[in-house]
């Protein structure tokens, strides 16, 4: 049984040939995946249209679910080896349509990544009423990975998209739809980040006796549609764009970005080290829950926590009817 003073040894710092500046191509560079499916979220745009392009360029077949299937159509025209299909991870049913086609279709799934997600929205719920930050990044994304559990072959590995974002907030287990609490954008998006990195280490508890391995990554700082939700003079102010609307020259490329969630998809050096929390391609160890620098790198406390996770995953199975691994 998974402690978290397991998840504290595996979250000890390791580096790799690869850095933050490393792109998606050069992490996959010599590896050949022919014959793997993998599930890309977010593929059409940002992060996950170069993780889906990487992918296809090393022989994967590549499911790409979208809430706009049209636009990742056109989006993803001369890729080859990339299929869309329609689904909306902010309604489970929509979800739920999605997995009973691919269990249908019976395809083996070797790589499930979930980099789709929102940032910083006004408040809203999503089809079933939670909060669209939680509903939508982590509840959509735990039902999609339940409903294809059936498929995920031996060796399979998921990867979330967490976020150093997750520094903002725990999982408000109290008051998740923030019907107590006055809403605050950011703390609902780092209570999503935070379950993000808490559903890698619950679905790896109990996946990896399959052979089946989770991890969740911190893409790094990228300009991309994911900051559709912030004023111009906010992106100012945070310096995340000057005046004349230029990125911040330390952010990385979407390229770049995707780097992170391919190495965590692939990496021999992960089999020991599943449901960690990963950046700029390595590990940088642990940090305590009062600790402030988003800059320094490292996972929290609360994001690794193993009661948090039994915890979140027994809401998680409640709010989709799904409990995947349970046998």
């Amino acid at each position: 049984m998974t402690t978290t003073q397991d998840m504290i040894a595996r979250q000890q710092p390791l580096s790799t040939e690869f850095g933050y500046r490393t792109t998606a191509t050069e992490v996959l560079a010599g590896r050949d995946l022919t014959g793997t499916t993998a599930i890309v979220t977010g593929g059409y745009s940002g992060l996950g249209l170069e993780t889906v392009r990487a992918l296809a360029a090393a022989g994967a077949s590549v499911v790409v679910p979208a809430r706009r299937p049209e636009t990742a159509e056109a989006a993803l025209a001369g890729v080859p080896g990339v299929r869309v299909a329609p689904m909306d991870l902010g309604d489970l049913e929509s979800v739920a349509a999605f997995t009973a086609e691919m269990r249908e279709a019976g395809t083996s799934i070797g790589l499930v990544i979930n980099a789709a997600g929102v940032m910083a929205t006004p408040e809203q719920r999503t089809a079933q009423g939670w909060e669209l930050q939680f509903g939508t990044n982590h509840l959509g994304h735990f039902a999609l990975v339940a409903g294809l559990a059936s498929l995920l072959q031996d060796g399979a590995r998921v990867v979330s998209y967490s976020s150093v974002g997750h520094y903002r907030s725990p999982v408000l287990f109290d008051d998740i739809n923030f019907e107590t609490t006055p809403y605050d954008s950011w703390v609902a998006y780092g209570q999503a980040k935070s379950a993000n990195a808490l559903f890698a280490v619950g679905l790896d508890a109990r996946a990896s006796a399959s052979g089946i391995h989770a991890f969740s990554v911190h893409p790094g700082g990228i300009m991309t549609d994911l900051q559709r939700n912030m004023p111009r003079e906010e992106l100012i102010q945070r310096q995340w764009i000057d005046a004349d609307g230029n990125p911040n020259p330390m952010f990385k490329s979407a390229a770049e970005g995707a780097s992170t969630g391919l190495w965590a998809a692939t990496a021999t050096e992960l089999l020991t080290r599943g449901g960690i929390y990963a950046e700029d391609c390595s590990l940088k160890g642990v940090v305590a829950n009062d600790h402030a620098d988003l800059t320094s790198g490292g996972v929290k406390e609360w994001a690794i926590d193993v009661d948090a996770a039994d915890r979140l995953w027994a809401l998680s199975v409640e709010a989709t009817g799904l409990d995947p691994f349970a046998g």
